[in-house]
């Protein structure tokens, strides 16, 4: 234990070191003191709704300056000695102080979002940040978009007016045009070609339906016969079913003559181009008129009067068309003049979107704080880093001196009974991985954070599983592109896979730098080895022997410097090898970092002087890992030290089975038997340690904590024990259920115990994934582009070097890199964070005008 006590705290690796403050700000300088607190971003305030009391305030006023000034804080030094002024009582969100200036931020919002939909949908560019923009308040700021909005609405509803009208005119052309041509073909008894019509005529066998076709082919005018028609325009997917429709209500009696439009016209519905076609009823009776205007109103046709007369119909052609050329220039006209409204509103709408949500979120913060019972001060109450207060108290001094208050600006630190948020100061390197931590859980306050050894775990197991050098630097390549790119790019709205990407480019950097180094090691570029570090260490037995396929290898010099010789590569005795070698790579690395998680748990709890998970928490849990898998981690390094042939299976299960048995030829040391019974004893004196100890010692210092206790306080109904922290009420008076610890405790050392096998076991994915991405490579680069390449054809080679890329570009490195990615981050996640990883803290977020300005990006 001494070695132990003797290490580093490694409180460097935790979170800021946070502090409860109060501030009381004069009513005049509220507003501009948030407004700083703002611009440095690094104050939390509370919402303050059911605040604590705040001792009495005394101000002196100085008969020679003019001025008031805070002269002291009272601070009794027991709770009745002054009389203490209460805060505002609790209020709803709708009964704040500032709520007003709140829904004029929000009116502002809502016209400023109207102007960008109005932007996006002219098609105008709008400048992201402008470089020099005029400075204007928010009350002008307010009168102009009421004034572009009113302005906007008039032009849209003109505009709106206009369309409707061209668009009813075109199709009273388009039906001119058509159904003019349908009545000339039945006045001449045929049909002109140019007009392209397409007639359905439906008759019965009756002698009414027989009548009406007579009547629809008499040389005589088709009002003197008492035939009627109705002509208008019609969506051409409701054509049929429209044809149908008056079919069954007229019962047959009647023509239906259609013909395209030969244009795209506006629906006044959607508000989209579609086709339509131009149709003309002929009919009898005046029955008959109202169902089919009916049905056309239903179906949404418009009904449109032709004059029968040709030279009348040429006439209202040319007023039609030459109304249509009118209204054309002025709808151009209106589109420039409200294209260029829009335009000098874009040059300064991004300025004005975050001057207003600056301001909403300086009244949403004001909304927090509390006015006193003098209605002179607000008072509210936050959290800080500990490192800046200097900063915060300048900054509260700079806004005192700018509103010409003559009252200063109180800020004070504060007892605190709840856990601070959780604060970590992270750059663009480290914010990634801060990031990987946090969406397992946010760290306790001042917790040891995993995001400081998961820089370098992480893209390390990543590239144990993914280890190419060939496809680490595609990964390098593509880390890099984005790396030098990032500015363009930060400042870009990106889609889902481009944006997740670009947020983890460092991770993405670190491993394919790992997995270059991995695949060094593992002597593979596309599963191809090459003579790197110098030759092989084996060679032909006799000039015969002709490649590694053959038994007939012999050492005959030093093992190859670095990495798996490449002589490997190909053998008989290739697969056996590597699994064997990675099997217990995988078993080292995970011991190593389970115990790296346990060794964490220590130091947070010597951090926070909880003695008791010491001695009866780490140090159980380090006795089991390591009396049974440390003791294997240890037998895989003696084997491969020695180049001993010994069974570790056959070891580790009659460890356990028979463990005064001899071990024969799988005894690696001396004292070999010894050692495994005394580590199986430790092991199993270790669970009990883990479980029973710590409830009992639990329970007895409950015990002699609130012994005599009960008539210990003795108040007047005057006093508040709520609000007093010196009351035992605030000191963890809920009582002690032993049986809840004890059940506690005992799951936490059944899932330990178990989890100490299955975790162990877990991280032979490492092997199974390395494995697998080794033999895929293998099976792209010899079925695909070998076998291409043994054709003469360069169609074929091309081909087979096509399908290779792609395979390897979708396949190995974008399926297998997600698939690592993942499993690398289940074993961050429950097998190393899980020894010693609590996160159910809550983060830091302050008021910050840079986080308002980076949501709007």
């Amino acid at each position: 234990m001494k070695l132990f006590e003797d290490l580093p705290p490694m409180d460097h690796l935790r979170s800021e070191d946070m502090s409860l403050v109060q501030i009381i700000i004069p009513v005049e300088s509220a507003h501009r003191a948030v407004s700083y607190l703002g611009e440095l971003g690094l104050l939390q305030l509370k919402d303050v709704r059911n605040p604590n009391p705040v001792d009495l305030i005394v101000f002196a006023f100085d008969s020679h300056r003019g001025s008031c000034s805070v002269f002291w804080l009272v601070t009794p030094a027991t709770k009745m000695e002054t009389k203490r002024f209460l805060l505002n009582e609790d209020k709803s969100p709708f009964q704040r102080t500032f709520v007003n200036q709140v829904k004029r931020c929000g009116e502002m919002s809502r016209k400023l979002r109207f102007f960008g939909d109005q932007i996006s949908k002219a098609g105008i560019t709008a400048s992201p940040c402008p470089a020099s923009q005029q400075v204007i308040d928010l009350e002008e700021l307010e009168v102009r978009s009421s004034e572009h909005e009113a302005e906007l609405l008039e032009m849209n509803a003109n505009s709106e007016k206009l369309r409707q009208t061209y668009n009813e005119l075109l199709e009273f052309k388009l039906v001119l045009l058509k159904a003019g041509g349908f009545l000339v073909a039945a006045q001449n008894h045929a049909v002109p070609p140019e007009t392209e019509l397409v007639e359905n005529i439906y008759s019965k066998k009756d002698d009414e339906s027989v009548f009406l076709l007579e009547q629809s082919v008499q040389p005589e005018s088709s009002s003197k016969a008492g035939l009627r028609f109705i002509s208008g325009i019609i969506c051409k997917s409701k054509e049929l079913t429209f044809e149908r429709m008056l079919f069954r209500a007229t019962r047959g009696n009647m023509f239906f003559n259609q013909a395209p439009a030969g244009e795209q016209v506006m629906d006044p519905v959607s508000g989209e181009m579609v086709e339509k076609t131009v149709f003309v009823v002929f009919f009898s009776g005046e029955q008959a008129k109202n169902k089919i205007l009916k049905i056309c109103q239903a179906f949404g046709a418009s009904c449109y009067p032709v004059p029968e007369e040709n030279s009348k119909q040429m006439q209202l052609t040319r007023e039609v068309s030459l109304r249509l050329s009118d209204l054309e220039a002025t709808l151009d006209a209106g589109n420039r003049h409200r294209n260029k409204a829009l335009a000098s509103i874009a040059s300064q709408l991004w300025n004005w979107i975050i001057m207003v949500k600056k301001e909403k979120g300086v009244y949403d913060t004001l909304n927090m704080l509390n006015f006193d019972v003098t209605k002179k001060c607000l008072v509210g109450e936050g959290w800080c880093p500990t490192f800046a207060k200097p900063q915060i108290k300048e900054a509260l001094e700079h806004a005192t001196i700018h509103s010409n208050s003559q009252v200063g600006i109180i800020f004070h630190d504060m007892d605190s009974f709840e856990s601070p948020p959780t604060y970590f100061r992270t750059n663009r390197f480290t914010h990634a991985f801060q990031e990987i931590v946090d969406a397992y859980g946010v760290a306790r306050y001042q917790e040891a954070n995993p995001a400081v050894y998961s820089v370098i775990t992480f893209p390390f197991l990543f590239a144990v599983m993914f280890g190419d050098w060939g496809h680490g630097l595609c990964l390098l390549l593509g880390s890099l592109i984005l790396i030098l790119h990032e500015k363009k790019l930060g400042s870009q709205k990106l889609g889902s896979f481009m944006e997740m990407a670009f947020g983890g480019r460092y991770v993405v950097l670190l491993m394919a730098l790992f997995s270059i180094y991995c695949g060094l090691i593992y002597n593979e570029f596309f599963s191809v080895p090459f003579h790197i570090f110098g030759t092989s260490a084996y060679k032909c037995r006799d000039s015969s022997c002709s490649d590694a396929h053959t038994t007939g290898l012999i050492k005959y010099r030093d093992p190859y410097p670095f990495g798996v010789d490449p002589r490997w590569r190909g053998s008989r005795s290739e697969l056996p090898f590597l699994n064997s070698v990675k099997m217990k790579m995988s078993i080292l690395l995970g011991v190593s970092q389970m115990n790296l998680g346990i060794l964490l748990s220590y130091f947070d709890a010597k951090f926070h002087g909880s003695s008791l998970d010491i001695r009866y928490q780490f140090m159980p849990q380090m006795i089991f890992l390591n009396s049974l898998f440390g003791y294997l981690a240890l037998l895989i390094v003696i084997k491969w030290c020695t180049g001993s042939q010994a069974d570790l299976y056959h070891v580790m299960i009659y460890m356990f089975l028979e463990p005064t048995g001899d071990l024969g030829e799988n005894q690696l040391f001396w004292g070999q038997k010894e050692l495994q019974i005394l580590l199986l004893l430790m092991a199993i004196v270790a669970v009990p340690w883990m479980l029973f100890p710590k409830p009992f010692i639990l329970r007895k210092l409950h015990t002699e904590r609130f012994q005599g206790r009960t008539y210990g306080i003795l108040g007047t109904s005057e006093m508040d024990l709520d609000h007093d922290p010196d009351s035992a009420r605030r000191q963890h008076h809920e009582d002690f259920n032993f049986s809840e610890v004890f059940v506690h405790q005992m799951i936490h050392s059944i899932e330990f115990v178990l989890g100490a096998v299955s975790n162990t076991a877990s991280y032979l994915r490492l092997w199974a994934l390395s494995l697998a991405h080794s033999e895929l490579s293998t099976v792209f680069y010899e079925k695909l582009l070998l076998l291409a390449w043994g054709y003469d054809s360069v169609i074929i080679r091309i081909a087979g070097l096509a399908v290779f890329a792609f395979a390897t570009a979708f396949i190995l490195l974008m399926m297998e890199t997600l698939s690592a990615f993942l499993h690398a981050l289940r074993l961050h996640w429950v097998e190393f964070m899980g020894k010693f990883y609590h996160g159910d803290g809550y983060k830091f977020k302050p008021f910050s005008f840079k986080l308002l300005a980076d949501e709007e990006n």
